[in-house]
Order: structure tokens, then C-alpha cells, then sequence
């Protein structure tokens, strides 16, 4: 039997329970009158989350498949394209759009820092044939929370279509799709939605439309390809808003996580996020850590926290993972082993999780003969 860890990785997070029962029902047909009940509901909670009336997708499959889908609908071979990265998801929308044969122009910042609007206005002065710019909103691979609103918002002025990775953030922190003019966005249901893996969402301006159908001819495959989706809405829409099988249990799930949120209020959801955020760095900051991203730009869905000299990242990870059940996540690329991320979805906000990892990380401190008193962990749950 595979032992259950609580999860505090930058995703999937713990669901709860009812999410769990959702999955455990009999599998639904993923078309006619009662998946229509669903599938509107769903889009209908989407809308709330991402605050649009554009267009809304609902693709089976990871979030960088989504992704993928975006990019390469809109771009051409041999195109021009700004592509926003301070960490390893940045990097991976230049490997997406390189795939295309994009020419890739970088914007880029330190892995602590954040996209820098003023840098991106200029980028854009010289490169007035680019159509398209992609960045990642919350890079989880650093935990920096990049200033969105002000990126897409320069991208708009310039009258240019945006392609967001927002995997991490919608759902965890505010985000206005419509009034912050972001064209294309892209998320998952296993980060902020507290739901399970294998479904994504992706919202679509008339803006980003108008580009598309402006180069019908690109020739980038089927499933990927936006406009293979639209015509299945405009199409079947009625009864099979879909063109492949979707993965009606998981959806189904999701929706129920959504039921759950709403009803609670958004902003309480928010806030979950945030307090949880605040206890672990004011906690591992009294036992001796020190954060990775400075709190003006962190996320408050996964905390970044600096190795120590004392230890490996790996030495901690397998302890609390072999002596308390607890995962967290480790880092990818230039800061592998000198970092540690710890994940706030699902669960792992909730007061009871977040005593149990704190005081975990206590007792291994003191395995490691590092003076840390009893509490010490614990001050930022007051």
C-alpha cells in the first residue's frame, strides 16, 4: 500500500474529502443534458475565478499542454516572441515556443526578483513586430509573484496579446482577466482550485481570437489548436461541448471544490492562503531560516526558504518525509539544494497541517543538535 504523505509541495496539495467522494461516484457520460448541468456550472464558477466573459475551455491534460495550446495557436514559425522568465516555468514557455520555431526575445530577472513592467515597455519599443508576449504570473519554481496587472497592462498599451501561465496563482490570489486585459489564461485544477490533476482551463480574448484568425494557416497540430476547440463549441456546443472524452470525474471534482470556496467567499479562500504563507516564514524565520523571496513580492501559495549550512535540502526532505509523513518540495536548475518550497494548497493551509510541519521542523533541527526550543516554530500561527 502506498503511504500517504501530507503534502506541502507547490502542487497537488491534499483535497478534501468530498473532493475525494466526487471521484468515487459512477463515471459520467462526458456529453448530453445531465453533463451540460455539470460542464455550465462549471464554467459558470471558472468565471468567478478568473473574472471573464471571454471564451472558456475546459482540456484534459497537465497545465503545460494548455500551454503549449496557447503558443502555439498563436504563433507562427519564424515569429517573434517576448517571453517573460525569472525561473524554471519561464523557462519552459521559451522551450514551448522555440518548439514552434518562434524566434524567442527574453525578458528576463534574478530568480528572486520580479519582471520588471519598465523593462518590458522598452523590449517591446524594440521589437514592434512582436504580436505576442508569454510570462508566468506565480513562478513557482522560485515562489517570486510577478506584478501581472502592470505586465499585461503595458502589453495592452501596445496593443499586443498576452499569454499567461497563471497555473499557480488563480485561485490562490486575485486576478481580473478581463479588466487587466490578460487575452490568454491558462490554469489547472490541482493548485488553488484544491482539486486533483488532469484537467486544465484556458480563457480566450476576442483580442487573442482576432490574431489567430488572422493566420489561419499555421499548421500546428489538432488537439493543441484553439480553434479546434471553438468549433466544437460552435458546433455541438449543445450536448458535446467537447471534441475528445473528457475526464468527467475529475471535472466533477473540481466543480465540487468550487461549490466549497465560493459559498465560502473568495476573499476568505484568499486569506487562507496568506495566513498560511505568514506562519511558515514567521515560523522557520524564528527557527533560524532565511527566505528566499523578500515578502514584498512572495507568493502566498508556496514559500521559498534558503538550505542552511548545517544541512542538505535533501537530508531535511528525507527525514520529514520518513519520520513525520510530510513532503515538501525541493528546487529545479541554478538553485537545486539551495532552496526548500513549502506549498499552502488544500490542506496544507489549515491550522492542524501547519502545526504538524512546524513542529517537524523543529524536531529535526534538534536531531541535528540545533538549539531550537519547544514552540519556537508555532509564534506565526498567534
Amino acid at each position: 500500500m502506498i503511504q500517504h504523505l501530507k503534502l506541502f509541495t507547490p502542487g497537488p496539495g491534499d483535497v478534501e474529502e468530498d473532493v475525494l467522494e466526487a471521484l468515487a461516484t459512477p463515471v459520467l457520460r462526458h456529453y448530453g443534458p445531465d453533463w451540460m448541468e455539470i460542464y455550465n456550472e462549471t464554467l459558470l464558477l471558472l468565471r468567478k475565478f478568473f473574472n471573464t466573459q471571454g471564451d472558456l475551455f475546459l482540456v484534459p491534460g497537465p497545465a503545460s499542454a494548455l500551454l503549449d495550446m496557447a503558443i502555439g495557436s498563436l504563433v507562427e514559425t519564424g515569429q517573434k516572441v517576448i517571453v517573460g522568465t525569472n525561473g524554471f516555468f519561464g523557462d519552459r514557455l521559451i522551450d514551448i515556443a522555440q518548439g514552434y520555431g518562434a524566434a524567442v526575445v527574453p525578458f528576463t530577472a534574478p530568480l528572486d526578483r520580479p519582471l520588471d513592467p519598465e523593462t518590458l515597455y522598452a523590449l517591446l519599443r524594440q521589437n514592434p513586430d512582436v504580436q505576442v508576449v508569454a510570462l508566468v504570473h506565480h513562478e513557482t519554481g522560485t515562489t517570486v509573484l510577478n506584478p501581472l496587472r502592470e505586465l499585461a497592462g503595458v502589453v495592452r498599451e501596445a496593443g499586443k496579446v498576452t499569454v499567461v501561465d497563471t497555473v499557480s496563482s488563480l485561485g490562490g490570489v486575485e486576478i481580473h482577466v478581463d479588466d487587466w486585459g490578460v487575452d490568454v489564461c491558462v490554469t489547472a485544477a490541482n493548485k488553488c482550485l484544491e482539486a486533483v490533476p488532469g484537467i486544465g482551463f484556458i480563457s480566450v480574448s476576442p483580442r487573442a481570437w482576432e490574431l489567430m484568425d488572422r493566420h489561419p494557416n499555421k499548421n500546428h497540430g489538432w488537439y493543441l489548436n484553439l480553434g479546434t476547440w471553438r468549433k466544437y463549441i460552435q458546433e455541438w456546443g449543445s450536448w458535446h461541448p467537447s471534441p475528445v472524452t473528457m475526464p468527467s470525474n475529475i471535472v466533477l471534482g473540481v466543480l465540487t471544490s468550487m461549490r466549497r470556496i465560493v459559498s465560502g467567499g473568495l476573499e476568505a479562500h484568499f486569506a487562507r492562503y496568506v495566513y498560511a504563507s505568514q506562519a511558515v516564514r514567521r515560523g522557520l524565520e524564528n527557527l533560524g531560516f532565511e527566505m528566499f523571496v523578500p515578502a514584498a513580492y512572495a507568493a502566498p501559495i508556496v514559500t521559498g526558504v534558503r538550505a542552511r549550512p548545517e544541512f542538505e535540502v535533501a537530508e531535511l526532505s528525507k527525514w520529514l518525509a520518513e519520520q513525520r509523513n510530510i513532503a515538501i518540495g525541493g528546487a529545479f536548475g541554478a538553485i537545486a539544494g539551495k532552496i526548500f518550497r513549502v506549498g499552502h494548497l488544500g490542506k496544507a493551509a489549515e491550522r492542524e497541517y501547519l502545526i504538524d510541519f512546524l513542529f517537524a521542523v523543529e524536531e529535526f533541527l534538534r536531531h541535528k543538535g540545533i538549539d531550537a526550543p519547544v514552540g519556537a516554530g508555532l509564534v506565526g500561527l498567534q
